[in-house]
């Protein structure tokens, strides 16, 4: 190569590199969800307006919505930013960016394609154990809104990389609560407490609320919701948990999630009403689900602990 050649063949491969890297990044969309995702700031129209609204919903759910508030609709003191971290922007944590460019997706439990509405109440009625928004609120609006508005530059009908929760091989096994809880006393403890009742905001700091949300008992999502399986709970916490971890460097292993996963739900949590109309084709209904009816004669113990080879 001559020295005339070398100039412009580095700025080819800058070229190639940038677009390349545009290709990835948004042509047909955002193709993964980065560690440090920022969205956009919101734009001063009353659309943007409407999603900066839905994002202190996210935020302060238990101010807004929760059972002490003027609106109450949770039924405990939880914000959704306490599952879906940094407000739903973190992956892995099963954040809302996309979101809106995937629903109405087909859901096993509900048997039938559902909206997106759909499924925020779904979180309503069990992550939060209360009632379901209105439709038409300008609550729900303001949250789809905000989801919208994380959304932008994704894909159409497809779903990202960073979506929904880390990769987990189940181990071949029955799942330990009292592995678990050895677990638990060294790496969770700090946060959610040797009672598992997590860390009241004070102060103006998430005051009314859970800076570390707790992971069983009363104030916790109720035995209908999805952190109440085993095996989507270890998926979370591999990815998640110590707090400030990132899911492309665990500090849990795969039997370390699933243990600790048992641990939490093997405590008592609040009951979620007529669990038995879920999933109407029962041969949808994920093997950890912890209620029955079942479409197989296993025993409940084996599909709420495992293993799950069958």
């Amino acid at each position: 190569m001559s020295s005339r050649e070398a100039p412009h063949s580095i700025v080819y491969g800058c070229i190639f590199m940038f677009l390349l890297f545009a290709r990835i990044v948004y042509a047909g969309g955002l193709e993964s969800i980065p560690e440090d995702f920022q969205a956009a700031p919101f734009p001063e129209t009353e659309q943007g307006k409407l999603a900066a609204y839905g994002k202190t919903l996210i935020s302060e759910t238990y101010a807004l919505l929760g059972p002490y508030s003027n609106n109450p609709t949770s039924g405990n003191r939880l914000a959704c930013a306490n599952c879906h971290l940094n407000s739903g922007t973190k992956p892995f944590a099963a954040p809302y960016v996309g979101l809106t460019n995937v629903f109405p997706i087909f859901l096993g439990r509900e048997g039938r394609l559902a909206t997106l509405e759909e499924r925020i109440n779904g979180c309503f009625e069990r992550s939060l154990n209360g009632k379901p928004l209105k439709l038409e609120s300008e609550e729900m609006h303001a949250i789809v809104a905000y989801m919208k508005h994380l959304s932008q530059g994704t894909p159409v009908g497809k779903r990202i990389i960073g979506q929904g929760f880390t990769k987990f091989e189940i181990p071949a096994r029955a799942a330990s609560p009292t592995n678990g809880a050895v677990i638990y006393g060294k790496h969770c403890i700090s946060c959610h407490g040797a009672d598992g009742q997590g860390k009241l905001g004070a102060n103006g700091l998430r005051e009314g609320g859970y800076i570390f949300p707790p992971l069983w008992g009363p104030d916790s999502f109720n035995d209908g919701a999805g952190m109440a399986r085993i095996l989507t709970a270890a998926k979370y916490i591999k990815g998640n948990m110590p707090f400030g971890i990132h899911a492309n460097e665990p500090l849990l292993t795969d039997d370390e999630a699933y243990d600790v996963a048992a641990f939490i739900n093997n405590h008592p949590r609040p009951e979620k009403l007529n669990k038995e109309n879920d999933y109407p084709d029962l041969t949808k209904k994920p093997k950890d689900s912890p209620y029955p009816p079942y479409a197989d004669s296993i025993p409940q113990s084996q599909h709420k602990f495992g293993p799950f080879n069958f």
